[in-house]
């Protein structure tokens, strides 16, 4: 290997390294100091580059890429608050456990705390938010700290993907000059000889690591077996997963051998898929479990983290005799401090191991009682879409007209709230996807265009005004990353979901402070971004619209106008009739 400088040497074993460990692309932004990281990047063959003038925007488009296929995207930005800007995608991707690795470009020791331009204090920028984290030493051609550079670079990718995976750090500073122009003597012309194994590597990663997956033991599977063969009446949970396609074989052979109906938000992977015409996946229980008297279930077994449903939520908070909180990384993700038993273990292990273990000769009743609920509940809502066009009925179209496969990517806030009750389990292999791990509603376009970058299925974002307005300039990214979607644009003028708050029953400051309606026209967006802008009305318009878009080339964004206050009145509705009905 040889190199104009050590600059230059430097970035391009450290890219190199993370290419062997599996990284396959990177987010780039435009800056000085990261230069040598930029040029190594975009002349390594291994790498698909992602160029996006804002930093915050490229963080979360290789947030959404690396959750669509669990694979680290890198970033790489230059110093100061460039690097600031990708805290708010580490955070959602520490909570929601999605490998991320950032590099940001920092200024060399002697330029710290002196006030030069572009310098601040970039140790530990994110705190507890990564997995790892590294300021790299300066870059130097000797054996030793090449092989510690290889060796970084393979700690960092085995990190990211670990248990539980995440986003992991490293800070890299340079000296100038940042460019590849060539410096006497400042790389051994023997480089290859003098360090043969930093230099050139190993054939794959540097560093190889190795992780087992963790398992109950046999008396614990034969133990928790037999308590759940005793119970008549007994739940499977299923909470937003960070795998968009979870072993959806393995739960359902867990609820076959069980008999227990699977409450699974839209987020978990099971909502939607071909398991879903022989097992009992139930999708309305947001409307149903705080009206129907039945028996509390005596034993729940949950995976992944906190389901999206607030009734849900505290309906678990409020029954079972035992409720089983399955994480592979040991951590507890139950926000009512009502679980009984923490199982620290592989899920798809878990659900294996007591299928197996179970005859399969369990007592259905409770299951029907569910079965039978969302029968009377799709019924229903099937009926109060045809009849009212309103924000819900919009999702409700969405899941039911998505095409097999698709990539589904929701906004928080009222979407995929929407999403959760009026989205109706079906066979397709749908791939539905958020933020639920900090759930806010920045970068929400930009996670969306990042999951279609990464697959050839035709990608839908839903998503509210506030949300768009938050990320517009993420939209840029269809035409620098030649993405195509149809973008679903729910706008209500303003922040809908407060009006399920108690703050909506005091006016002021409800609508100035809260609701904070913005009069904004969103159509010159199309002009500005090269998209098709197309306002639709009624239900029927919208499905020939959508049903045109999907199989349309090139993006267009479907509006939907809606009076938030309105649309709420009708869920409520909604909610009131399925207490009638069961």
């Amino acid at each position: 290997m040889t190199a104009p400088n050590r600059n230059t040497l430097w970035a391009e074993i450290l890219v190199d390294e993370l290419v062997e460990g599996g990284v396959s692309a990177v987010c780039v932004s435009p800056g000085s100091r990261s230069t040598p990281l930029t040029v190594a990047a975009a002349d390594h063959d291994g790498l698909t580059v992602y160029s996006h003038l804002d930093e915050r925007s490229s963080a979360f488009f290789a947030l959404g890429r690396s959750r669509r296929i669990e694979e680290p995207t890198a970033l790489v930005c230059t110093s100061g608050t460039a690097a600031a800007n990708y805290h708010p995608a580490v955070m959602e991707a520490s909570e929601s456990r999605v490998p991320l690795i950032a590099l940001t470009a920092d200024r060399p020791p002697e330029l710290q705390d002196s006030g030069a331009n572009q310098t601040t204090d970039q140790e530990k920028l994110y705190g507890g938010a990564v997995r790892y984290y590294r300021t790299l030493p300066e870059p130097e051609p000797t054996a030793r700290k090449l092989r510690s550079l290889r060796v970084t670079a393979s700690r960092a990718v085995s990190e990211a993907v670990g248990t539980p995976s995440g986003p992991v750090h490293l800070n890299v500073p340079f000296r100038k000059p940042l460019e590849p122009i060539e410096v006497e003597g400042d790389v051994p012309e023997d480089i290859d000889t003098r360090a043969p194994l930093g230099a050139a590597g190993r054939n794959g990663p540097f560093l190889r690591r190795r992780r087992g997956r963790l398992e109950l033991s046999a008396t614990e599977v034969s133990e928790l077996a037999e308590e759940l063969t005793e119970t008549e009446r007994g739940l499977i949970v299923c909470g937003p997963a960070n795998r968009p396609t979870p072993e959806r074989d393995a739960l359902a052979a867990l609820a076959e051998a069980t008999g227990f109906p699977v409450l699974a938000d839209p987020l978990s992977g099971h909502r939607f898929g071909s398991h879903t015409a022989e097992t009992a996946i139930c999708g309305g229980y947001d409307s149903y479990l705080d009206w129907v008297e039945w028996p509390d279930p005596a034993v729940v077994l949950r995976f992944g983290a906190s389901p999206t449903s607030k009734v849900l939520r505290k309906y678990l908070g409020d029954s079972a005799e035992r409720q089983y909180l399955v994480d592979p990384a040991g951590e507890f993700r139950e926000a009512e401090f009502t679980a009984t038993d923490h199982i620290t273990a592989d899920p798809t292990a878990v659900a294996e191991s007591l299928a197996a273990a179970i005859d399969g000769s369990a007592d259905t009743s409770y299951r029907e009682r569910f079965v039978e609920a969302e029968r009377a509940y799709w019924d229903h809502v099937e009926d109060a879409c045809a009849s009212t066009w309103f924000e819900g009925g919009v999702l409700a179209a969405v899941a039911e007209s998505l095409p097999d496969p698709a990539t589904c990517f929701v906004s928080n806030s009222m979407p995929v709230r929407d999403l959760d009750r009026f989205g109706r389990p079906r066979t397709g292999d749908i791939s539905v996807l958020g933020n639920r791990g900090v759930s806010g509603i920045d970068g929400i376009a930009s996670s969306g265009l990042g999951a279609g970058a990464a697959t050839t299925d035709p990608l839908v974002l839903v998503l509210g005004d506030l949300a768009f307005y938050h990320d517009m300039n993420g939209l840029l990214a269809l035409t620098r990353c030649d993405v195509d979607a149809t973008i679903v644009l729910i706008d209500n003028d303003g922040g809908g979901i407060f009006h399920k708050l108690p703050i909506e029953q005091f006016e002021p400051p409800f609508t100035e402070q809260f609701k904070t309606p913005h009069g904004l026209d969103f159509a010159p967006t199309g002009d500005l971004y090269d998209f098709s802008f197309e306002q639709v009305g009624g239900r029927d318009e919208f499905q020939t619209a959508f049903e045109e878009s999907i199989g349309s080339q090139g993006t267009q964004l479907l509006s939907v106008e809606f009076d938030s206050e309105q649309s709420h009145r009708f869920r409520e509705q909604v909610h009131e009739e399925v207490s009638e009905i069961l």
